[in-house]
């Protein structure tokens, strides 16, 4: 037994985290477009007591038509309802449960963000969290009049000027400014409001905002960095981080970085939870849950799966499915994050097209097995100190987020590794994250 518990996530995103989840018989292939699809998976997330339902999101398809056919066979990622706008009418179905939503520093403003997530703190009584994103897409760059995306430092440098801004917008009134007093006539304190006055390279920023005394002092901050200059953002600004690791090691060696960078800022280690994404698939034996996952990669589409691999090795429809990448395909522009991942993969294990979009159209690490099995992946993990918890991706919603609550929390909570109940009031309280203090406090 451990008195020190997991962070868990659910994300709702979707069919779910295969690339086939929508053709699945028990998947809605219209439910991204019904609120009633992302409410029983944010009520399946509650009742299994997680920290939180996590969405991630784009501004725009991020996928070219390449190879000609592809994008129309791709059902991931595609159409769905805005996060920011969806979340709240969550709130009103739920009561513990913390909300994030995705949204970007490269075509949104300061001011508009800031209100729109601290509106959802007030909303939800103080369940709000923000997952910061610095686009990367061209195609969503099109969507803004741009023909490309900022260059990489600059988007970098922009979204870390874009959250201290966001932060002293938060700040800008103190607990207790509303005096709301009807006898004087004294609406506000105002020593208690701050006029924030940012004049930065990116962004000039007067302020305040007009929403006031937000029950989190700040939304939770959540990132997703894998970079040097998202990793350094994230041991600067986040409460969270979101990753995606294919290996224990890989995983330790993440944590032990971006943990050692926090001191230089005045953060404890423990002022951050490094959840990396986990896709569980489950059976009450190994062979019900291997069935499960042969199921949904019978389903995907290699036209689909061709697409998916486009943009870090080109065009391999004129190449057999079921022999190596080759090696012309490997290219030798610089590569970040998952690209690099996928061009290591195949220098090392040299896998078939088909094995290779195959095995990486899951977004975190994929695990099949019973409940115990699941459990003992993850507790490792959670022991070698690779995570402070997961940010599960099910592979199918709501089925696969129901799975993992109704089999894999209650092996986890025999263990003693993670809660029964809510232990708070707040995200930022469920999270055992320490309250906010403003920059304005005395």
């Amino acid at each position: 037994m451990t008195a020190r518990k997991m962070r868990l996530g659910l994300s709702i995103r979707g069919h779910g985290y295969h690339p086939a989840a929508w053709r699945h018989p028990d998947v809605p292939a219209d439910g991204t477009l019904h609120v009633e699809h992302y409410v029983r998976s944010a009520q399946i997330a509650e009742r299994g007591k997680m920290d939180m339902i996590f969405f991630a999101d784009g501004a725009g398809i991020r996928q070219s038509d390449d190879p000609p056919g592809s994008l129309s066979h791709t059902g991931r990622d595609m159409i769905e309802l805005e996060p920011t706008m969806l979340l709240p009418a969550l709130a009103m179905v739920t009561r513990h449960v913390g909300l994030i939503a995705t949204a970007s520093t490269t075509y949104n403003e300061p001011y508009n963000l800031a209100r729109r997530f601290a509106t959802l703190d007030c909303i939800s009584k103080g369940r709000a969290g923000w997952n910061v994103v610095a686009s990367w897409s061209g195609l969503e760059a099109q969507n803004f009049g741009l023909e490309t995306t900022l260059d990489y430092d600059t988007r970098y440098a922009r979204s870390a000027e874009f959250v201290e801004v966001v932060k002293g917008l938060w700040d800008g009134w103190d607990t207790g400014a509303l005096t709301l007093d009807k006898a004087s006539g004294q609406y506000f304190d105002p020593a208690k409001m701050h006029v924030l006055n940012h004049e930065g390279r990116f962004f000039k920023v007067r302020g305040p905002l007009t929403v006031a005394c937000l029950p989190q002092g700040h939304p939770v901050i959540v990132q997703a960095g894998a970079s040097e200059q998202g990793r350094e953002l994230g041991a600067a600004t986040a409460d969270v981080i979101y990753a995606i690791h294919e290996s224990l090691e890989g995983g330790q060696s993440y944590y032990a970085d971006i943990k050692g960078r926090m001191a230089k800022y005045g953060r404890e280690p423990d002022d951050l939870k490094i959840m990396p994404a986990l896709c569980p698939v489950v059976g009450r034996t190994r062979a019900e849950a291997q069935a499960k996952y042969d199921e949904l990669q019978e389903l995907f589409d290699p036209l689909a799966g061709l697409g998916s691999l486009y943009g870090t090795f080109g065009d391999l429809s004129g190449y057999p499915l079921n022999e190596p990448v080759p090696p012309d395909a490997l290219g030798g522009q610089e590569l970040r994050s998952i690209a690099a991942r996928l061009v290591d993969r195949v220098r090392k294990e040299k896998p078939t097209i088909r094995d290779l979009y195959l095995r990486s159209g899951i977004t975190g690490s994929a695990q099949i097995g019973t409940p115990a099995d699941i459990a003992d992946f993850m507790q490792a993990w959670f022991e070698a100190g690779a995570c402070d918890g997961f940010n599960i991706t099910p592979a199918t919603l709501p089925g696969g987020g129901e799975d993992f609550v109704e089999m894999v929390l209650p092996e986890l909570r025999r263990r003693g590794l993670f809660r029964s109940e809510y232990e708070g009031r707040t995200l930022r309280e469920n999270l055992g994250l320490r309250p906010v203090v403003s920059r304005y406090a005395v």
